[in-house]
């Protein structure tokens, strides 16, 4: 068994176990108390739930029982054959199933986790007290809004490009390295979190082969993890929420960022809203500045629960 590295404030999940999502294992984590309320935390694309192993510790010493899950093809769930946003939201609603039935929980997610369950949270409203949703609202274009056959064609156009990509990477490995190297490679993606931190990630988010260490993520997963996606799909469903909803923004350009700001969504924001924008941080705004998010959090949910 390989040991982890430390990295300060890094404490891993109290329990571990998986679930069946119609043939794929969801490998699902916890912090906290199991008699405490359930926060869900969800991770963004090439992301894992151990991403969370700074926040998760901080929100279940302030009384909840944090829940976290590696999606299809990401940390240690079941690779698949294919994956699609669809395919995403049938495995939440397994994991909310198994994790609290059909009672209404807190959700917190981050980048594609944010866009995700905006949408699961559109559909599925009695699943949700209250949403947090960390720089996962897309932006990429202005979104109008275009007759169903053109929406048809649209999907179809990404359809196509999936399963063209999906056929020329089967089978593929990823490229192993020592810790440092694979830590430096995804430093390209998260240019301002710290190099221990990257590297602490290696060691719960990869596995050491007889040739080095690889990523587990799917090497057919592209950049965000979502399958046939447009980003405005997304945004489009945001006004519909009905359950109190924080949005985090962030002003720092990152690769993996969406450079949303405020005065691109605020015709889209729900009735029951709270916009916060920080303009010095960046895309995993959480890892920067833990503590202050999860006070952030705490307070929001203290109040809309």
């Amino acid at each position: 068994m390989i040991e982890e590295h430390a990295f300060p404030g890094a404490v891993a999940p109290a329990r571990a176990y998986r679930v069946d999502a119609d043939g794929v294992g969801i490998a699902v984590h916890e912090w906290g108390s199991e008699s405490d309320p359930v926060l869900m935390l969800v991770h963004g694309g090439a992301d894992f739930a151990r991403t969370f192993d700074v926040l998760a510790p901080k929100l279940a010493a302030a009384g909840w029982r944090v829940v976290a899950w590696d999606q299809r093809g990401h940390g240690d769930s079941d690779h698949a054959h294919l994956y699609s946003f669809d395919a995403d939201l049938r495995d939440a609603a397994t994991v909310f199933d198994r994790v609290a039935g059909r009672s209404r929980v807190a959700v917190v997610g981050h980048s594609k986790g944010g866009a995700i369950m905006t949408a699961l949270a559109d559909a599925h409203p009695f699943r949700f007290g209250a949403f947090v949703n960390l720089d996962g609202i897309p932006y990429r274009r202005p979104g109008p809004d275009v007759p169903e056959h053109q929406r048809a064609g649209a999907l179809g156009t990404e359809l196509a490009s999936w399963l063209a990509h999906r056929r020329r990477t089967a089978g593929g490995q990823r490229r192993p390295g020592t810790i440092a190297e694979l830590a430096a490679r995804r430093g390209m993606m998260n240019p301002r979190l710290p190099v221990e931190w990257l590297e602490y990630l290696v060691t719960v988010g990869g596995r050491h082969d007889s040739d080095g260490w690889r990523w587990k993520l799917d090497p057919s997963m592209r950049l965000g993890g979502f399958g046939p996606w447009r980003p405005e799909w997304a945004l489009f469903r945001l006004a519909g929420l009905a359950v109190p909803f924080l949005g985090v923004l962030v002003g720092a350009e990152e690769p993996m960022g969406w450079g949303t700001r405020p005065e691109h969504v605020s015709q889209y924001l729900p009735r029951r809203s709270r916009l916060e924008f920080f303009e010095d941080l960046g895309h995993f705004v959480h890892i920067e500045q833990p503590d202050m998010i999860s006070e952030l959090i705490v307070d929001f949910l203290g109040a809309a629960l």
